[in-house]
């Protein structure tokens, strides 16, 4: 058993790491604060290839292993996790078309999204519909070879950049409901779909975080993902699988910040003539933050080489609360100064929710798992 990176994963590491700290570490915070659209980070993405992470070579696209997949978005997000976001939806959505889509279809879009000239998203959220996503109401009818869309999608990543925008509809309505939902492709600048409005967050800034409307969206049938109605919602469950495994590495990359900071000021903040990191108050949060960081790594790394819907929940689950505990404990071992914009502790605290969320909340991840176990198709052990 070998739990070490191998030789290609750990370059690929170390640029990544160069990449990170040089280009995005020294801009974060005050690109946050200004809202300032991250433009350069994004095309530096595009230099480097990113875009296409999980798109095979053939279409230009770097293939990357998951574990590989994980490093880049735990990298990034130890910079900067809002960032890491422009990548996420579009790694998922270029993964969803690789795997389903028609060979027009991929032969149509993953050249130009391996290579950054095209971004996509996945639009799935609604206003009145997130966890349950079998109650989404924005519907596609038939009319001759079209259909035409109509409803709302929320929380939506590159909305103004995602061409096309993969978004789940229902094309009949059916019991169980599953069965009549579809992923249609609608490409920008398509008459009907537009951007209503940026959502005010707590964190997670950096990208774009849209409501879309779509009204009298007409798409030719040729952009119905995979060619056959009624698959969209398995589409969409085994990309968010995939979400998962980003979604985890994304919240060790913003403890393994908070962690760094605390370690580095523990050594240098005195208190009644020592550095704090003397007291054993300050030791035990230290011993408790490490192990539960290299814990979350170790399941992330391991849900991302097994590939298992079961393994993605748990490491999401269990990374994102890490990500939570951690943040904290870092911004108590600052006193005063995590609660300060000068340090970088009241940004990763902001950011760490949102993996608790995303990609199906926490206490779903606890019932996939639970699920998985009962099925017996994941059992704890060897």
């Amino acid at each position: 058993m070998d739990f070490e990176l191998d030789e290609d994963q750990q370059l690929f590491r170390a640029t990544l790491r160069e990449f990170v700290d040089k280009e995005i570490v020294p801009v974060a915070a005050e690109w946050e604060r200004s809202g300032r659209y991250p433009a350069e980070i994004v095309e530096r993405f595009r230099e480097l290839g990113l875009f296409g992470m999980t798109i095979p070579a053939r279409y230009g696209g770097l293939d990357l292993d998951r574990v590989s997949y994980a490093l880049v978005f735990e990298e990034i997000a130890r910079g900067w996790m809002g960032v890491a976001g422009v990548l996420g939806s579009h790694s998922l959505s270029t993964w969803m078309i690789d795997r389903y889509g028609t060979q027009d279809q991929k032969d149509r879009y993953l050249p130009g999204l391996a290579s950054g000239a095209r971004r996509t998203g996945i639009a799935l959220t609604e206003p009145g519909a997130g966890t349950d996503l079998q109650g989404i109401t924005t519907r596609a009818v038939r009319d001759g070879d079209h259909y035409v869309i109509n409803g709302a999608k929320t929380w939506i990543t590159n909305a103004r950049h995602a061409d096309p925008m993969p978004v789940l509809v229902k094309t009949s309505v059916q019991t169980p409901a599953h069965k009549g939902m579809s992923m249609l492709l609608v490409e920008a600048g398509t008459p009907g779909y537009t951007v209503s409005r940026d959502l005010p967050k707590l964190g997670y800034k950096g990208t774009e975080t849209c409501e879309i409307t779509l009204q009298d969206v007409r798409v030719h049938q040729d952009q119905l993902l995979g060619g056959v109605e009624g698959r969209g919602m398995q589409q969409a469950l085994s990309a968010l699988e995939l979400g998962r495994v980003n979604i985890a590495a994304r919240a060790v990359g913003v403890a393994q910040c908070a962690f760094d900071a605390a370690l580095a000021y523990a050594g240098q903040r005195e208190a009644f003539g020592r550095p704090i990191g003397d007291f054993q108050a300050i030791q035990l949060k230290l011993a408790d933050m490490a192990t539960d960081i290299q814990a979350a790594r170790l399941m992330t790394y391991w849900a991302a080489a097994s590939s298992g819907k079961a393994e993605a929940a748990m490491a999401k689950y269990f990374a994102s609360e890490v990500a939570l505990r951690v943040t904290m404990e870092a911004m108590r071992v600052h006193g005063g100064y995590g609660y300060s914009q000068e340090f970088v502790l009241e940004r990763l605290y902001r950011d760490a929710p949102l993996m608790a969320i995303g990609e199906g909340t926490n206490d779903v991840q606890r019932m996939v798992i639970a699920r998985e176990l009962l099925k017996g198709t994941v059992r704890v052990g060897w």
